[in-house]
């Protein structure tokens, strides 16, 4: 009885459901990454227009980018499902967002992978824990356009 009220008080809150949904997409990001900087990307660098890419940072930018549209679903129907604010609306705000996470993130591993000799894939965990926190925030108030007076 005791595990069955924790347990719907744990499905009823709102930042464990953020959470839960982070942590989802989360883990789609670093698999993806683990897949293409292993398997699917064996150079160590790219020619991508005119621009150099080190494996790594291709590798963040299409795992990151997996991990956010599977991040936004969950997080639309299953977080911050009381948004009255356009699909379109949302997704678009969920991604400015996330290129700007993006960008810090690419600083953060480039900077612990070239400066710091950390092996990437532990590299891309550490950026991406660094900044979970202030993303709960500001996809509640400016994705999806809800108050903070509610945060159970």
């Amino acid at each position: 009885m005791v595990n069955q009220v924790l347990e719907h008080k744990l499905v009823k809150n709102q930042v464990f459901r953020f959470i839960f949904s982070a942590g989802i997409g989360f883990l789609v990001d670093i698999s993806v990454f683990y897949l293409f900087y292993h398997n699917l990307l064996n150079q160590q660098t790219y020619q991508i227009f005119f621009f150099t890419v080190r494996n790594s940072s291709l590798s963040l930018a299409i795992s990151f980018f997996s991990g956010v549209v599977v991040n936004f679903l969950i997080t639309k129907f299953l977080v911050f499902n009381e948004s009255r604010s356009k699909s379109s609306k949302q997704f678009i705000r969920f991604v400015s967002v996330a290129i700007i996470g993006f960008f810090a993130n690419l600083a953060i591993v480039k900077f612990l992978i070239q400066d710091m000799g950390i092996y990437p894939p532990y590299a891309r965990v550490m950026a991406a824990l660094s900044l979970f926190f202030a993303s709960y925030f500001i996809h509640k108030i400016f994705s999806f356009s809800l108050s903070l007076r509610h945060v159970s």
